[in-house]
């Protein structure tokens, strides 16, 4: 424990506290939580909006700038990983989970309760899956891409610490190796606790779900519970094995395992209305990206859909941002910054359209033209069950769900495994190899929070302690933009001096 800093001891505490607070026979966590998300979502919803669309419009911004050469490492430094491992690691880390939980559920809960037009309608069904391409598309990996690029060239280019606060120092000099640095750096850990924690959450509801679901067991809390027990032991064996191994081998496996079962629904399913929707919703969906990525509906006073939705996605994303991008940046070594936005932009954009037509343009087509009433599932036992009600419709929907409950499992275990591996990087100053006993009570503390807001609140606590976590680190990562933009400045000045000389 001699490599920890004051950050781990502040943050662990706070982190410890929530849980014992959610234990508390008579704790309010619900209700006071569920207000502040409130009061944040009404009053700040469009800074999230307005924050996401500009880290969007900053990354494309980079590759076609004179910035896009600079590589993130030294001039002679390689990748270290082959494109297919480094997608597959980004991928599994950056969407796993939340992709599996939403493929089906997503675009069906959006079909029936729609952002615009009459339910259930061709319009309807066109908004449906434009909008889940906007959720998981360029934005959420925008803004991944910003802090993952400002991590990767601070700590291999400068040769920062490697945590966020070194970030910030080209904007505000030693103020940010005393206590504004030890504040931001909580405030990146806090973030990363409880973005986690979601995924966990959804993670251990979708597979009590499918185990429901296919076997017919009751799906209770205690069986979350046990399931959040289980998979947390499972990641903490793969997190001692190291980052060349355990998440290496895992996130290769998850790709071979969402391809396979991707494929087969395209395959087996219909292959020729999902094509279709693919492509029409891709061109729709950058055709609209603009207005839709200011949509806030100011004069419907009743409507929550883009509250409950593209709010909540996007402070989910920026909670996610510091999980997600100190692992990408780990990844990233020796690629250019071009290279890097594109790939981290354009490759999972792409892929995840895919799967979104495949999951949830098989579920619309079944809706429409097979009158297969997906959505009374979706109803009776929640969304959790909506990719295994659609999977059971077609032959071999028993073998399609156990690779689906598989696929979960190990989502589960790489998101958990990279996240102890980041919370272990950010609380010991930055260190590539965090010691294995701090990376256990990491992913001890993101296991216990999970199981907390599960207990206490479902779904619904889930979400709300996303929005919560992600809004002062917003401020952040606006800080780290400018931050970089400077360091950027900085280095073509340099260049132009050398080239002079």
């Amino acid at each position: 424990m001699k490599k920890v800093t004051r950050v781990f001891w502040i943050s662990s505490i706070i982190a410890i506290l929530f849980i014992i607070w959610g234990i508390w026979e008579d704790s309010n966590m619900q209700s006071v939580t569920s207000k502040i998300q409130e009061y944040i979502v009404n009053q700040f919803g469009w800074f999230y909006l307005f924050s996401a669309t500009g880290f969007l419009i900053f990354a494309l911004y980079l590759v076609f700038s004179k910035y896009g050469n600079i590589k993130l490492g030294k001039p002679g430094d390689k990748p270290e990983y082959s494109y297919i491992t480094w997608f597959a690691m980004l991928f599994s880390a950056g969407m796993g989970i939340g992709l599996v939980f939403w493929g089906a559920a997503e675009p069906l809960s959006h079909f029936h309760t729609p952002p615009y037009g009459e339910a259930g309608s061709v319009e309807a069904a066109k908004a449906a899956m434009q909008y889940s391409f906007f959720h998981w598309g360029l934005h959420p990996w925008a803004v991944y891409a910003t802090i993952a690029l400002a991590l990767a060239y601070f700590k291999f280019r400068r040769q920062s610490s490697g945590v966020v606060s070194a970030i910030l120092e080209p904007l505000f000099g030693d103020k940010m190796k005393g206590g504004w640095g030890t504040l931001v750096d909580t405030i990146v850990v806090f973030a990363t606790v409880f973005g986690v924690a979601t995924s966990l959450g959804f993670g251990a509801i979708q597979i009590s779900g499918g185990l429901s679901f296919v076997f017919g067991w009751d799906q209770t809390l205690t069986m979350q519970m046990i399931i959040i027990l289980v998979v947390t032991v499972l990641y903490l064996i793969s997190a001692m094995t190291g980052l060349n191994k355990g998440i290496k081998y895992l996130s290769n496996a998850n790709i071979v395992l969402a391809l396979l079962l991707m494929a087969f629904l395209l395959i087996i399913g219909p292959t020729g209305f999902i094509m279709d929707l693919f492509t029409d919703t891709f061109g729709s969906y950058l055709q609209n990206l603009p207005s839709m990525s200011f949509r806030t509906t100011p004069f419907d006073e009743t409507g929550t859909w883009i509250e409950g939705w593209t709010m909540f996605y996007w402070a989910w994303w920026i909670a996610w941002a510091p999980f997600v991008g100190t692992f990408i940046a780990r990844v990233s070594r020796g690629r250019t910054i071009r290279e890097f936005v594109l790939g981290v932009l354009l490759v999972p954009t792409i892929f995840g359209a895919l799967w979104f037509s495949v999951f949830g343009g098989s579920a619309i087509y079944l809706e429409m033209f097979q009158d297969t009433d997906i959505i009374h599932y979706v109803t009776d036992f929640g969304k959790e069950t909506a990719l295994f009600a659609v999977l059971q419709q077609f032959p071999l929907g028993m073998v399609m769900s156990i690779i689906a409950i598989l696929l979960i499992s190990t989502f589960f275990i790489t998101s958990a495994d990279s996240a102890t591996f980041v919370l272990g990087m950010q609380t010991t100053g930055g260190s590539l190899y965090p010691p294995n006993i701090v990376k256990f009570i990491w992913g001890i503390i993101q296991s216990g929070a999970a199981a907390i807001l599960l207990w206490r609140g479902g779904l619904e606590a889930l979400q709300t302690a996303s929005i919560i976590a992600a809004f002062p680190f917003t401020i952040i990562m606006i800080l780290i933009v400018f931050s970089m933009l400077k360091s950027f400045k900085e280095e073509g000045r340099n260049s132009d001096l050398m080239r002079k000389k």
